[in-house]
């Protein structure tokens, strides 16, 4: 595995305490990176903290992401902990269940929209200010190939993942002469823990719709997400990266 150039950067992972946020803040770890983990699972969090201590500096922060007080307390938090702020990758989000447009809940509905868009939003709102202090920043939001195209049964998902691409394409868009670049990754399904919230008639019908004809796995996820939150990454922004195994082809 190659080291991406990390050092001395303080990374904040949102749902880090587990799935593709914990092997986003693995790699990062690894990649001489300090890292902060942003959940609302205070357990898992304090867990998945003290699995990572071992390959460097890492902070829990327990945070209800969809609170804007929370996430502006958050954002102070760490950066007095760290010193500064130089990479958001808001990997938290929920499925909020299957179901047909029609028989979902209002107040499902609304929550997913709540979690995987509203909270990325206040994420970004939050610490963008110190990325302009700094004069640097990389964020990096984790949508979905269902923003692309729409699954069935997921209209609540989808459309919260659309939406954090045009959010993606709008602050790109804003930023793009500060030095902080911000883009999107479409992952196809990875098998996480969120597949406990999906029927398995979902899952199998994901994986029908992968050439590869298998799930993202996690670390696979880390290495493209790490590399678009590096100095690398110096010439895109407002850009959305496919990571669906050739499902998606624009």
């Amino acid at each position: 595995m190659n080291r991406i150039d990390l050092d001395h950067r303080v990374v904040v992972v949102t749902g880090g305490a587990r799935g593709i946020g914990y092997a986003v803040a693995q790699r990062a770890l690894r990649s001489g990176a300090a890292v902060a983990l942003w959940d609302l699972d205070a357990e898992r969090l304090s867990r998945s903290q003290a699995e990572l201590s071992g390959l460097g500096k890492v902070s829990a922060f327990a945070v209800e992401l969809t609170d804007e007080a929370a996430v502006a307390s958050a954002t102070q938090e760490t950066v007095a902990a760290f010193g500064s702020l130089d990479v958001l990758i808001n990997c938290a989000g929920i499925t909020g269940g299957n179901g047909v447009t029609w028989e979902l809940a209002p107040d499902v509905w609304r929550r997913v929209i709540e979690v995987n868009l509203i909270a990325p939003y206040l994420t970004c709102r939050a610490v963008v200010p110190q990325m302009l202090k700094q004069g640097y920043g990389r964020i990096v939001n984790i949508a979905s190939v269902a923003g692309k195209e729409g699954n069935p049964n997921a209209s609540h998902y989808s459309a919260s993942k659309a939406g954090l691409i045009g959010l993606t394409k709008s602050l790109g868009k804003e930023l793009a002469t500060k030095n902080i670049l911000v883009n999107a990754v479409t992952p196809a399904a990875a098998k996480t823990e969120i597949f406990d919230s999906m029927s398995q008639q979902h899952i199998d019908y994901m994986l029908s719709k992968i050439p590869m004809n298998r799930f993202l796995l996690p670390e696979e996820a880390a290495s493209l997400i790490l590399w678009l939150a590096s100095e690398d990454c110096a010439f895109s922004t407002g850009a959305v990266f496919d990571l669906s195994g050739g499902r998606a082809t624009y």
